[in-house]
């Protein structure tokens, strides 16, 4: 003998699943942005800000009034300024670089570890973000560093 079993759902069921869908949508995302930061140099925002989270897409070494990478700079004033360049997009949004909970560090040469951790520190005294740091083949514009975030406003 064959049953089976039909569940029908209660209007009660189908009006919440309404509800949280349209709530879903209506969550949304909004793009922040900085004239003290570069430009992105592709289809992206410089963050998205989701909630109270906003996700800060990756700097590199372009100052932002010439448009120009910092090409002939050390892996210390490249990173200054990728830090710098994070923290003007954080400003934007009322926030400082103590807002980051997590960071990923993109370099083309881990021996350059030490020196972008020594300017790193000098920027993160309280409360250093959760990081990630990886060698990668290749940067936009041959970038030495590259540093992504994630920051959350209290």
């Amino acid at each position: 003998m064959n049953r089976r079993l039909l569940l029908v759902p209660s209007a009660t069921l189908l009006t919440s699943l309404a509800l949280s869908d349209a709530h879903a949508q209506n969550i949304g995302k909004q793009v922040i942005s900085s004239p003290n930061a570069p430009e992105a140099i592709g289809p992206y925002s410089q963050a998205i800000k989701s909630g109270k989270t906003i996700y800060l897409s990756g700097q590199i070494a372009i100052d932002p009034k010439t448009k120009q990478l910092m090409s002939d700079a050390s892996i210390e004033d490249q990173t200054r300024l990728v830090l710098e360049n994070l923290k003007a997009v954080l400003a934007a949004d009322g926030l400082t670089l103590d807002s980051i909970v997590s960071a990923t560090v993109f370099l083309t040469d881990l021996t350059d570890f030490a020196k972008m951790n020594e300017v790193y520190a000098t920027y993160f005294k309280n409360t250093p973000p959760a990081r990630a740091t990886v060698e990668v083949a290749h940067l936009p514009r041959s970038a030495k560093v590259e540093i992504a975030a994630i920051a959350v406003h209290p």
